[in-house]
């Protein structure tokens, strides 16, 4: 590169720096606050930490509704993950991160380097990942654009986790319309670790020194936080400079010399560079602890030459983590980081004076107060309820199909239904040898952890639900979410949730978003469940179309299963056992696959949840399936009572016969009895020497449960008034559930 266009370079992001994406308000309160005008580098500073993405200054005042403590909670909301203690001197660490807009873009390496910023979220607290999940949106699978992203997204998650050697053990995918420009590429980590190893986010000792460590900063990320807080447009796909890029090769040495570290008990303090790079892990870690830090941006190592304060500060170059230890154990740390071929570098100390001191060399380049920095003035948001929901509420019922069986074969090769076998296939999810339950198995994943316990985990979400009734459509997303775990044997312990939304300065969507809140708030409050975490995600629309992705919270959870409870899967064991239907089957079918994937029909009655007798059925669940008593179990969810049996027949490769008479049910039509959707309901396999005493223990708390039919050697036959109503053979619904994603897949090759 000549000189000449050196200096153009810079004097182009000059030009940019100095014309912040800020509000009036926000570049007002900082002169205020300061009694100054801000520097280049400052107000580069302030647009990458006071982002929507970084600040969270349109959600905080909500997030505070949701409950957080718990008996098991050690670290909950604040900090780079959650923290659960699980017994015997060990924890649990969750967190879920997004990369939804670089996922746009370049799909592979967004979803890659989303995998890689979650995954340094959990070492962060000093405890090793060892599991993924990854709950994503597409548009239509029809449709040669998504699929092309659905395509190199699955690809950039499984690259990553492979090649670092962390498992992904489940996750959910959805496909709409809504979600064609922006997909969602959410991925949750899992951490394990010592409760006597953890390290927090926090400069609490001046005097501490402060290290870089790992790959070297360049101008990849760049404004990304930026990126991220604002729609995208047509000139979007030109943004590929804001997408970070991947390298697992160094993080898997990251991983490694930072718990040799920690295992070595120098680290003091510790935090990830991710959305804001160094600005955000500067200015939050001293933040916290009431302290300042002094920098000089000269020794840290750029892979590009004549890099500015200000791109040093604000990129998001990956693989960087912040260490923070005493200068006696600086030889060790020195020591660790050459052993493991480690970039580092020495870039400052910890200060009693509560500033951020940047410096390029001798010189002072930004100095502001860190909590001034780390705390962006919340935005203040009006909420109006969107005027779609009275037309949504009042949608005709539609024609009851002629064949019932045809009906049930098209649901079953729904993408949103069908077997995600095409994408988990692609992940290693055994690596680490801590999976118990492969991925499709059962309703939560599994994984063993050192004191005898297992690790349930799932994650869920349902967009169409949640654009019909955002309240009712989120607390269902709560509920399938603790039903799955439950359904594994397991005690839910903790949340994190994942609100992903338009622009929040459109009022109608703000409303959605404050319902989800209440919503996960009402639920997690009765069932004694805190959130120790999550995720924001605003202005996931199109600004040329102005349309707006559907309501998308997505709820990650997490629960222990004892050491002599049985695992339980969902495939059908036995022929001539016993099926047994628990809850009650209502006419609640809105935003239900079959009046969305079969009649093209949105809207109707969101399924609801009675919270007191969902707590009950929970624990009284929780004590059968501990008894040894069940043989499988499926939690009834998208598609209903028909679709869940047919994916345990397929899955157990034996036959169902159904006696639709017997199903507990409040419904009006056939068509509603199969495919409804309704809330806390579960099918169990059992022997039949077992029925009685399972029906009659639900029943005795008030709780709908009834044997409903036997496991066969047939097809899938469900009878009503004596005769066949439903009848397809099992290849035929195999073939349906197995193949529509590969054969739809097929067509991007």
């Amino acid at each position: 590169m000549t000189r000449p266009i050196i200096e153009e370079r810079l004097s182009l992001t000059l030009v940019e720096v100095q014309k912040p994406n800020l509000t009036d308000e926000e570049v007002q309160y900082a002169i205020q606050t300061l009694q100054r005008e801000p520097n280049e580098v400052e107000w580069a500073m302030l647009e990458a930490q006071w982002s929507e993405h970084c600040s969270y200054k349109s959600s905080k005042p909500l997030l505070k509704q949701l409950p957080s403590k718990g008996t098991k909670v050690l670290v909950g909301p604040g900090f780079d993950a959650g923290v659960i203690d699980v017994g015997d001197g060990w924890v649990v660490t969750l967190h879920i991160e997004s990369h939804n807009h670089p996922s746009a873009i370049d799909p592979y390496g967004g979803a890659a380097t989303g995998v890689g910023g979650v995954v340094r979220d959990i070492l962060s607290l000093g405890s090793r990942p060892v599991a993924l999940l990854d709950p994503l949106r597409f548009g239509s699978i029809e449709s040669s654009h998504s699929r092309w992203l659905f395509d190199n997204v699955v690809r950039g998650i499984a690259d990553y986790g492979n090649c670092i050697g962390v498992p992904t053990v489940g996750g959910e995918v959805e496909f709409d319309p809504s979600f064609e420009r922006n997909c969602l590429v959410d991925v949750v980590c899992v951490g394990l670790g010592r409760k006597d190893k953890l390290v927090l986010g926090e400069a609490r000792n001046p005097g501490d020194l402060v290290y870089l460590v790992g790959g070297r900063t360049g101008r990849d990320g760049i404004r990304g936080a930026s990126f991220a807080s604002k729609t995208l447009a047509d000139k979007s796909d030109t943004e590929r400079s804001a997408v970070q890029v991947p390298d697992p090769f160094t993080k898997k040495l990251i991983i490694e010399a930072i718990l040799e570290a920690v295992e070595a008990n120098i680290l003091r303090g510790m935090k990830d560079l991710g959305g804001g790079g160094l600005t955000c892990g500067l200015a939050e870690i001293a933040a916290k602890a009431g302290t300042g830090i002094e920098v000089d941006l000269s020794k840290i190592q750029t892979r590009e030459p004549n890099m500015l304060p200000a791109e040093v500060m604000i990129s998001e170059s990956q693989e960087r983590m912040i260490l923070l230890i005493r200068e006696e154990d600086e030889r060790e740390l020195v020591n660790i980081l050459e052993k493991w071929e480690l970039s580092f570098a020495k870039i400052g100390h910890v200060t009693k004076d509560g500033l951020l001191t940047i410096r390029w060399g001798n010189e002072i380049v930004a100095k502001a107060p860190a909590k001034f920095v780390a705390e962006a003035p919340f935005a203040t948001r009006s909420a109006v309820r969107p005027r779609y929901l009275d037309v949504l509420a009042e949608v005709p019922e539609p024609a009851l199909p002629e064949d019932l069986g045809q009906t049930l074969i098209e649901l079953l090769s729904s993408p949103n239904i069908a077997s995600k076998e095409w994408i988990y296939r692609q992940y290693d999810h055994e690596v680490g040898i801590r999976t118990i339950i492969k991925p499709g198995q059962a309703d939560s994943a599994l994984l063993c952890l050192p004191n005898k316990r297992s690790l349930a985990l799932t994650t869920d979400g349902n967009s169409k639900q949640c654009y019909v009734d955002p309240y009712w459509g989120t607390m269902g997303v709560v509920s399938e979410a603790l039903c799955n775990l439950v359904a594994s044997g397991a005690e839910p312990v903790a949340v994190v949730d994942h609100l992903q939304y338009g622009d929040p300065g459109n009022p109608e969507v703000y409303w959605t978003f404050k319902e989800a809140i209440r919503a996960i708030s009402n639920y997690l409050k009765a069932l004694s469940v805190p959130c120790i975490g999550g995720k924001v995600s605003f202005y996931n629309e199109d600004s040329t179309s102005r349309k707006a992705i559907k309501p998308s919270p997505v709820i990650a959870a997490l629960g222990l299963v004892e050491p002599k409870t049985p695992r339980i899967l969902q495939a059908l064991r036995k022929e001539e056992n016993d099926l047994i239907v628990i809850g009650n089957t209502s006419d609640e079918m809105g935003g239900s696959e079959y009046y969305e994937h079969i009649h093209k029909l949105a809207g109707g009655r969101v399924p609801r949840v009675n919270l007191k007798k969902e707590r009950t059925l929970l624990r009284s669940l929780l004590r059968t399936l501990r008894s040894g008593r069940v043989e499988s179990i499926h939690d009834v969810s998208k598609g209903g009572l028909a679709v869940a049996l047919a994916e345990m027949s397929v899955q157990g490769r034996k036959g169902v016969t159904v006696d639709l008479d017997k199903v507990p049910n409040k419904t009006s039509r056939m068509d509603n009895l199969l495919f409804s959707e309704s809330r806390s309901r579960f099918i169990l396999e059992t022997k039949p020497m077992n029925t009685t005493r399972i029906v009659n223990s639900f029943k005795r708390l008030g709780i709908p449960a009834s044997k409903v039919g036997s496991v066969s050697d047939n097809g899938i036959e469900f009878l009503a008034k004596g005769q066949a109503m439903l009848t397809i053979p099992m290849a035929e619904a195999s073939r349906a559930w197995s193949e529509a994603i590969p054969a739809a897949m097929e067509a991007t090759i």
